[in-house]
């Protein structure tokens, strides 16, 4: 299919696209200049990935997603559970790399997957038990080292290094035989991935020209429609932040948390057949991701105040203005963290954190977390 950029509602999207880029810049200034944007940032991560799996019609629940990439899960990560570490995975290496990394072909061929590994031609042919006794019989000891010990030893090694060689590299083959066959299963053979990233590249080059939240929305519009991937729909919403990062929209490590305000937007409105009402559900998405960022930055402001109040009448050797600024810039902590970070012991880190007043969030009675999320 072909993605047509005629017959655009320039007049019509002219007000939203307007106050869309007011809201997110509104943000990002705020975050700027914040004593908890760092910790904000840390934040948006895991709510935006949550909020992506809901987007999709799927659920994960925020503390799990915490607790699953802290290690301290407490139950068995589900399918759900996994797909949204994958979003926070690519979330965060997006934000790590410079902002025009992502929309780049080597950065679209990392994000997608497309690094694989190398083969080796000659071993194609070989199966798994033919291949060490074939080594062997190559790699037999010349007549000029039978008296020499060192030169036997060594030579044996070589041998036994050579086979062991032969035996992985077998294996690695046997295994993408393997695995061509289960993604046969999974994958739908006539969707070629790489002509549909074409397409959407093409789109990518066509608006070039335009305003950075117009030239966002219709990137995200044609990566919907075209299908790029089949099963990563959720990264085209990633290079929609990515996008607004590269036109300078966003700044630093700031990449928006668009899935949190298109969840906001009745479903009916974000898959319209109609292409003018699907961008007005996303402008007004990103309106409302501007805003709930305001929301939640504020909130976690309060609970710094909120906290802080414990440090009054404190000590100057305290710790606990120190365990205030650890908790605001990561979601979860635990005893061990704190230990080491204060550079105390660990029955000295619980008896902190109990004076703050921190909540627990895994309900354990052993190897506990605490945070504000």
């Amino acid at each position: 299919m072909t993605y047509n950029l005629d017959r655009l509602p320039l007049q019509t999207l002219l007000s939203p696209l307007s106050r869309a880029e007011a809201a997110i810049i509104r943000l990002d200034e705020r975050l700027a200049n914040s004593p908890v944007g760092e910790g904000f940032l840390q934040r948006s991560h895991f709510s935006d990935a949550c909020a992506s799996l809901w987007v999709d019609g799927d659920l994960a629940h925020l503390e799990d997603l915490v607790l699953h990439d802290a290690g301290h899960d407490i139950r068995a990560p589900s399918h759900e559970l996994t797909i949204a570490r994958e979003v926070l995975r690519t979330r965060r290496r997006i934000a790590s790399h410079p902002p025009d990394w992502a929309l780049t072909p080597a950065g679209l061929r990392t994000l997608k997957g497309g690094e694989g590994r190398a083969e080796d031609p000659s071993l194609e042919t070989k199966g798994l038990s033919e291949a060490p006794r074939e080594f062997v019989e190559a790699r037999e000891e010349p007549d000029d080292l039978q008296d020499d010990p060192l030169a036997k030893e060594l030579a044996a090694m070589d041998a036994l290094l050579a086979r062991s060689e032969t035996v992985m590299a077998a294996a690695r083959q046997h295994g993408r035989r393997y695995d061509e066959e289960k993604a046969s299963l999974v994958y739908d053979p006539e969707w070629d991935e790489e002509q549909r990233m074409d397409e959407w590249l093409a789109v990518v080059n066509g608006v070039e020209d335009y305003p950075p939240v117009l030239q966002a929305i219709l990137l995200l519009d044609a990566w919907n429609e075209i299908g790029v991937l089949q099963h990563a729909p959720w990264l085209g919403r990633l290079l929609f932040g990515a996008c607004l990062r590269q036109c300078g929209v966003t700044t630093g490590s700031h990449l928006t948390t668009f899935n949190l305000g298109l969840k906001a937007v009745a479903v009916e409105r974000r898959r319209h057949r109609q292409r003018d009402v699907r961008l007005m559900a996303m402008l007004q998405g990103l309106i409302l991701t501007g805003e709930q960022g305001l929301k939640d930055h504020d909130r976690l402001l309060l609970a710094r105040e909120l906290m802080e109040r414990r440090l009054v009448g404190r000590r100057t050797t305290s710790r606990l203005p120190e365990l205030v600024d650890l908790v605001m810039a990561r979601p979860l902590v635990s005893t061990g963290m704190v230990a080491e970070t204060l550079n105390v012991t660990p029955r000295a880190a619980l008896r902190i954190v109990e004076e703050l007043g921190l909540r627990e969030l895994t309900g354990r009675g052993r190897y506990r977390a605490w945070g504000v999320l």
